[in-house]
């Protein structure tokens, strides 16, 4: 039998299309909310339209889920593609003609709900597509392929929008999409159709049901740790989200147009944390161990407090950019090490017929608090004046206390792989 590497056709398929198609999201997602700021100058506005949009996306976790486990999972990507594509060739007919903020909010509400429903699809395939020695590899190059789009896509979102303005932007964007769906058409993934007993809605049901009750009863260590990265979420993902863009272009004093610029550079070279994350999590993927989660926690809520020091002792707002974007980047390699890891354990440790469905379960959960600190953080930067550097050392402080105070729950982990270690010998 031949082993699955992450050298198999397929496999490169699926990484090839999540090129495509993340560098197409990436690109709308800088430039449609930064858009917004633009035209509105307000960051209760911007917050509230960027929470809004990820309420759809955490709803659609458990259904895409459920969908993953149910239908092959290449149709999902295709069809979800094809559909991004078509709702932005929409967006760009309605733009002028109804209210941008309206249209605005729609089309991020339907674009994030979609990445709710793909994510599961692209995620579950991996076990499926992969040797169990080659997961935690195949989870870190999808998660560089990811950064690699947070990467380029705000660097060529921000030259593109800043030189000719958002429609070029558009027209990208809806060409990846195709691009990637017509792709993703030549990708084998295995899938062997389960029985459906009763309508949809009592199979959904059942479904999630049976999800929950696996994270809550048999393995709540999945639920706990689910927890913990929501923490992160909360307190230190989103304030860099809402935050770096209203400082960057409104509070340090930048001309407009070198804002933008710089905004879309910082959103690149943050992203580059990223990758370097995930190519770290794929190197020692064999030497990570789960003790050392609290310290990358901690590494987070450190990388988030030179924000704050920068904000509060610094004079020059190129210093202060930089040591911002410096903050970002040590956060998104930290937070990506940590996701890929636990990622990893959470496929491995979780039933191949519900692994779509508890992944979902699992993305839901650690998003789910993504909107509440967006809208929070747009009331606070709207509120609180000159003193910028506030958010930075609250957010940091209670994360450190809540890597201490979690750290045992890692060590519960180990036992369950070692557990299962044992019973696969």
């Amino acid at each position: 039998m031949n082993k699955k590497t992450i050298l198999s056709k397929d496999f490169l398929l699926v990484a090839v299309g999540q090129i495509i198609s993340l560098f197409g999201n990436q690109i709308l997602r800088y430039a449609l909310p930064l858009y917004l700021l633009n035209k509105t100058g307000s960051s209760v506005l911007f917050g509230s339209i960027m929470a809004s949009s990820f309420i759809p996306m955490i709803l659609l976790f458990p259904i895409g889920g459920i969908i993953a486990d149910r239908f092959n999972k290449r149709n999902i990507m295709v069809i979800l593609d094809f559909s991004t594509a078509i709702l932005i060739f929409m967006f760009y007919l309605l733009s002028g003609k109804m209210d941008i903020v309206l249209l605005m909010a729609i089309t991020l509400i339907i674009l994030y709900g979609i990445q709710g429903a793909y994510q599961p699809a692209v995620k579950s395939s991996i076990p499926t597509l992969l040797d169990k020695e080659y997961i935690m590899k195949g989870n870190s190059i999808v998660d560089v392929i990811n950064s690699l789009g947070n990467m380029i896509g705000p660097v060529i979102g921000g030259i593109l929008y800043s030189i000719v303005g958002l429609t070029p932007i558009l027209y990208v964007s809806i060409a990846c999409f195709f691009l990637s769906a017509l792709m993703e058409m030549f990708i084998n993934i295995p899938f062997e159709r389960e029985k459906v007993k009763g309508n949809i809605l009592s199979v959904g049901f059942n479904d999630l049901k049976e999800s929950f009750t696996f994270m809550f009863k048999k393995k709540p260590v999945l639920l706990k740790v689910s927890l913990v990265f929501s923490c992160v979420n909360l307190l230190l993902t989103t304030l860099i989200l809402v935050g770096l863009p209203v400082l960057i272009t409104q509070h340090l004093g930048f001309e407009a147009n070198k804002a933008n610029r710089l905004y879309g550079y910082a959103q690149g070279v943050m992203a580059f944390g990223s990758i370097l994350g995930g190519l770290l999590a794929g190197v020692f993927s064999k030497k990570l161990k789960l003790k050392t989660s609290p310290l990358l926690l901690i590494g987070c809520s450190l990388s988030v407090l030179i924000g704050g020091i920068a904000l509060q002792l610094l004079k020059d707002p190129i210093k202060i950019y930089i040591a911002l974007v410096l903050g970002g980047v040590l956060l998104l390699i930290f937070s990506t090490l940590f996701s890929i890891q636990i990622m990893t354990y959470q496929q491995i440790l979780t039933p191949k017929n519900l692994t779509g469905k508890v992944i979902s379960c699992v993305m839901c959960i650690c998003m789910c608090t993504n909107p509440l600190g967006q809208f929070i953080y747009g009331v606070v930067f709207d509120k609180i004046g000159n003193r910028m550097y506030l958010p930075f050392y609250v957010a940091g402080f209670i994360m450190i206390g809540i890597s201490i105070f979690t750290s045992h729950i890692f060590y519960e982990i180990d036992g369950h792989m070692e557990e299962k270690a044992n019973s696969n010998l």
